[in-house]
């Protein structure tokens, strides 16, 4: 009798519990989301796409010489928002670099002009969070990003074609003399004797080098372009001279600086540099 009297209130108490589950719970998948999204207290905003136009360097506010790769923001359109209750989840699909309609084929001309964009040449998506949406044929520009913020890059690397171990894992090769002949940049052995008696998965070997997507984390923008929707982005990022990238906010990024949410209210004009923040970066030791 102790026993079906416990049984019974425990039933009592785990519907209790379910029924204010389902009253606290949000009613729509739009609900449900805005309500995650301000729990963790995280906004995934839209990438872009971006043409690497090459390298350079400038000096920054502490006078240090610093690479940098120009990242141009090339008519960049969203062409697509994807929604719950169409796609079951919140996205973002934009297009940068403008096509010749003759050769953009009729589906990419029809897609464009339902979001009131221009045929454009490359695509991608980006997921974000209830407040990072954006409208059918909005453009970005550089001011979608600001001086500071850490972004993550991701393009294909440029192609090597066939290559030795030496060139393409950095092996020391065999030596020049004592006995060694034809097989100086050879590999070695490749492996044990009867006993496993073949040659491991993933062992290191001559094959096709670059022509892989790469993505580079932490990457600051130490200058931005507004007349040129031009990002100058601190270090070298993955690709050849344009070459089309996918830009995204840093996900590990270190310094919490972020663009704007969703995006630059107007667009800008002039240069942004750099400003000294802090103390020295480059300061080894202070003076007594």
């Amino acid at each position: 009798m102790f026993c079906s009297l416990v049984q019974s209130v425990s039933r009592g108490l785990h519907t209790t519990a379910t029924a204010l589950q389902a009253s606290a719970a949000p009613t729509t998948p739009a609900a449900a989301a805005a309500a995650a999204a301000s729990m963790s207290g995280a906004t995934q905003r839209a990438g872009s796409i971006a043409v690497k136009k090459g390298m350079t360097a400038i000096w920054d506010p502490w006078g240090v010489r610093v690479p940098v790769t120009l990242l141009q923001l090339d008519s960049v359109y969203v062409t697509q928002v994807k929604t719950p209750e169409t796609d079951g989840y919140y996205g973002v699909q934009v297009g940068a670099g403008l096509a010749k309609p003759h050769r953009a084929g009729k589906s990419v001309v029809a897609h464009c002009a339902k979001a009131d964009a221009p045929p454009l040449k490359e695509f991608a998506e980006f997921k974000v969070t209830p407040d990072a949406l954006l409208p059918a044929g909005h453009q970005l520009t550089a001011a979608h990003y600001q001086v500071g913020q850490f972004i993550d890059v991701r393009g294909v690397t440029v192609g090597k074609g066939f290559q030795g171990v030496m060139k393409r894992w950095g092996f020391k090769g065999q030596p020049a003399t004592h006995g060694v002949s034809v097989t100086h940049r050879s590999l070695g052995s490749t492996g044990q004797c009867q006993d496993p008696g073949r040659v491991f998965k993933g062992k290191k070997m001559a094959g096709h080098m670059g022509a892989k997507y790469r993505t580079t984390l932490n990457l600051q923008i130490v200058k931005i372009d507004h007349d040129n929707n031009v990002l100058y982005v601190k270090g070298g990022v993955p690709g050849h001279d344009n070459a089309f990238i996918t830009i995204r906010d840093a996900v590990k990024q270190y310094n919490k600086t972020s663009g704007p949410v969703p995006t630059a209210d107007k667009a800008k004009t002039g240069a942004e540099l750099l400003e000294k923040q802090g103390s020295d970066p480059y300061l080894r030791y202070e003076s007594a």
